[in-house]
């Protein structure tokens, strides 16, 4: 199977697409209680180029919630994406007009997330049985804005997991107008296992992944799942045109210090570890001015020194401090104390 894409863009747009497609050869993952706006401005202290993604929105809570304060970011934080859950094409493209207005550089649609309260909503990954329908919600997101949609999603649900069933929903989503399609190299059990089960025990199929690239050259394939660190990264880069890192670069966000140079010819020094604490206690700071909580801004942080001697006592430190009513972003210098960085 070979799949050529149309594109209808004016050039000016499709210069910034090529330019984000550049750019998504190293991605952070959008992770629930984990790539908040605190977390992605510290990934950014560590490297200024990889695309970034935010946590889970439903179109139900962009609407009818608190607006503002889910599309709330720092434009410290470009290239960011935001990724939104829903299943409604109306809606997703309201959805899609806000987050535009908003000025993220890109829209991504889950189509990956296989929890019981998601698909009780009917939205991600329960949608690859509904291939026409994600379709209709690129197209009509397609058609209401000009930054990139993206779909990500897994290999397969349940037993509804061959590689034709895969390329039936890939055709679809990229005949509607999908700037790239992120894979999850697993398939996705829609019952029997939990969320965490389904990133760690159906098997990775990074084959599948790579096949979905030569049957789709034209189209922006990239590749997730089971990546901890950036040779294993490069191996992909062969087979495909990105890699989206994810629970490792949270566990351990200095992994992402060496992408700038590695991947996108910079020739400047990433920051050193002691370097980003201090510039995050900077930002720390004006959080707590505004009104954060020191923990919802410092837990973000207690894997930065991750493999360095002493990172047990730093962590256990903060873990300690970081939540009393009396703590300032002092604890954060005070932690580091512990730790031959």
């Amino acid at each position: 199977m070979r799949f050529r894409m149309t594109n209808s863009w004016s050039p000016a747009i499709c210069e910034n697409i090529d330019a984000l497609r550049t750019l998504r050869t190293i991605c952070v993952a959008p992770m629930m209680a984990c790539t908040d706006r605190h977390d992605r401005y510290l990934l950014r202290l560590v490297t200024r180029h990889a695309v970034l993604y935010t946590e889970m929105v439903t179109t139900g809570a962009l609407l009818f919630g608190d607006t503002e304060q889910l599309l709330q970011y720092d434009p410290f934080e470009h290239p960011v994406a935001l990724q939104v859950a829903g299943s409604d094409p109306k809606e997703m493209a309201r959805c899609a007009r806000l987050i535009a207005e908003a000025g993220y550089d890109e829209i991504n649609i889950n189509v990956g997330c296989p929890s019981d309260r998601v698909q009780s909503g009917h939205f991600g990954a329960c949608l690859m049985a509904e291939p026409e329908r994600v379709a209709e919600c690129v197209g009509a997101m397609h058609a209401a804005v000009k930054i990139p949609i993206t779909v990500k999603t897994r290999t397969g649900i349940d037993n509804r997991d061959s590689y034709e069933e895969l390329c039936q929903f890939v055709t679809a989503v990229a005949s509607a107008g999908c700037d790239a399609v992120i894979v999850h190299a697993r398939k996705a059990w829609l019952s029997g296992l939990n969320p965490k089960q389904n990133r760690e025990v159906p098997p990775l199929q990074y084959d599948t992944v790579h096949r979905l690239k030569q049957d789709f050259p034209s189209l922006e394939i990239i590749i997730n799942g089971g990546i901890a660190d950036l040779d294993k990264a490069r191996d992909h880069l062969r087979n495909v045109d990105g890699v989206m890192i994810g629970r490792d670069a949270y566990h351990n966000p200095y992994l992402l210090a060496e992408v700038d140079r590695g991947f996108y010819s910079s020739t400047e020094e990433p920051l050193t570890r002691l370097q980003v604490l201090e510039r995050y206690i900077e930002y720390a700071e004006r959080q707590l001015r505004a009104g954060c909580r020191l923990r919802n801004v410092t837990r973000h942080v207690l894997g930065l020194f991750h493999g360095k001697p002493g990172a047990r006592a730093w962590r256990r430190y903060l873990s300690e401090h970081m939540s009393r009513q009396d703590t300032g972003v002092e604890v954060l210098r005070q932690a580091a104390a512990f730790v031959d960085a």
